[in-house]
């Protein structure tokens, strides 16, 4: 049997209620600086690459030159180690500003002071990878490989094993690739202002918006106070998020090329003073950031998915979920079901859409396949357990005389004026206000009624749903 779609990608995340992070001392926003440093790592026939650097520098929409040295090119990544490096972390140093490095493992290896220095100041050294290069037609294997090679010279060169890796030029393979090693924290992904979990493996989200590689893109920055307006509204809109209640994280990424020249410098200096002048504020680096959040909001086991669930198990669950209509959690569960359905919103979206895309005459069946209330099926104790549960919490079990008269004299004229009997969510309503709905809506014209009660059968299924994951939480 062949498998039937299903979407990877999550589109939902948090959705509107995102979790309070609970920074530390009840901070507003947590605010992380990286430094990427991937001078000497960069693409350069030196390196064993087949074509020189074109990527992130001062010279825009440079291309690559096969088979020979860039001269201009190797000079500007030069600088990054020479100088840029040196102006940031004199002036995170001296704002005391935690850093993480994302350092690529055969750049460090080429700069040994720079590494030192780094080590002397506290900071973090995440992985960046083996070499500052395209991974997007790589081979997993080959990819696989590379990244053991960049953990084994990463730790030669820094005494340790990164806890942290960052790709960057990543490949559709890369996070599950990393994943393998055990990490602390993944971040290949710009998807949250808040770390997430992707299956058992942390993400710490990274950015490329508050990012200086902006100087060295088309429609970039184009002088530091753009660069300096752009850090600060994204602080300010952040902060004020926070202080009402859902606070975030920002991330500032850094290139020592680009960010270290002076001109730049500057505008980064106030942008970081001006965030470090509110109260509220914490400083972390990206493994501060995803120990926090490993330990306030682990990794959360148990639940259900239904887009990974077998067919079998998929109907067991949901098939009687619209009465008597297996039909449309089949058609729901050979649609393109993906983490965005595995809540019981989402799954009710779904269930609903199948149910909407089927024919008029298989949604006149669904109506024709509920009971009606309070009626003859029910005196029998013949409803399904569902139907019997929802009569039950509205009352409809215990009709006075008068009631069941007056039920049964509705549900005869509402079903031979329309032809399907009274649908509505009983969950919803009182017992009284479910006999004031019954003797408004048998005066409609059946048009209007087949509409309501179609949007009464979705409520009921969605009702339905949520109870079934609450069940099996």
């Amino acid at each position: 049997m062949t498998s039937p779609p299903r979407y990877p990608r999550d589109m939902r995340g948090y959705g509107q209620s995102p979790p309070d992070p609970c920074w530390p001392g009840g901070a507003r926003i947590a605010v992380q600086v990286v430094v990427n440093y991937e001078e000497g790592g960069e693409n350069n026939i030196l390196h064993g690459d087949p074509a020189s650097e074109a990527f992130l520098s001062e010279i825009v929409g440079a291309a690559a030159w096969p088979d020979q040295r860039h001269a201009n090119m190797e000079s500007i990544y030069e600088y990054g180690a020479r100088v840029g490096f040196w102006r940031l972390q004199h002036m995170l140093t001296g704002l005391r500003i935690p850093t993480t490095v994302f350092g690529v493992a055969t750049a460090l290896a080429r700069a040994p002071e720079q590494v030192q220095a780094m080590k002397n100041a506290g900071w973090e050294i995440a992985s960046h990878g083996l070499k500052w290069i395209e991974h997007k037609d790589m081979d997993p294997a080959e990819e696989r490989a590379q990244m053991a090679e960049a953990l084994r010279l990463h730790e030669a060169v820094t005494g340790a094993r990164p806890k942290g890796w960052y790709t960057g030029r990543s490949s559709i393979n890369t996070l599950d690739l990393a994943a393998e090693q055990g990490f602390a924290y993944l971040a290949d992904s710009y998807a949250d202002d808040l770390p997430y979990w992707r299956g058992e493996q942390l993400i710490v989200p990274y950015t490329l918006d508050a990012n200086d590689m902006r100087f060295a893109t088309p429609q970039g920055f184009n002088s530091g106070d753009q660069f300096e307006a752009y850090l600060k509204d994204s602080f300010d809109v952040l902060y004020a998020e926070g202080l009402a209640g859902a606070p975030k994280m920002m991330s500032i990424g850094l290139h020592c090329r680009l960010a270290g020249r002076p001109g730049r410098a500057a505008a980064l200096k106030r942008a970081l003073e001006h965030m470090a002048g509110h109260e509220g504020v914490w400083f972390a680096t990206r493994l501060q950031i995803a120990e926090h959040w490993a330990q306030c909001h682990p990794r959360q086991r148990g639940g259900i998915q239904p887009s990974a669930m077998a067919q079998e198990t998929f109907m067991g669950h949901f098939g009687g979920v619209y009465e008597h209509s297996p039909w449309v959690a089949e058609a729901a569960f050979s649609a393109e079901l993906g983490p965005v359905h595995d809540t019981a919103q989402g799954l009710a979206s779904a269930m609903a859409s199948a149910f909407r895309l089927g024919n008029e005459a298989q949604r006149l069946d669904v109506l024709k396949a509920h009971p009606d209330l309070a009626g003859k099926l029910a005196a029998a104790k013949r409803l399904t357990a569902e139907s019997t549960s929802e009569q039950a919490s509205a009352g409809l079990d215990a009709l006075t005389e008068a009631e069941h008269a007056a039920f049964t004299t509705l549900n005869t004229a509402y079903t031979e004026k329309h032809g399907f009997p009274f649908i509505i969510a009983v969950r919803d309503h009182t017992k009284a206000g479910i006999l004031r709905a019954f003797e408004t809506r048998v005066q409609n014209d059946t048009e209007t009624e087949f509409k309501t009660a179609t949007a009464q059968v979705d409520r009921i299924a969605a009702l339905r749903i949520a109870q079934i994951f609450e069940d099996l939480s």
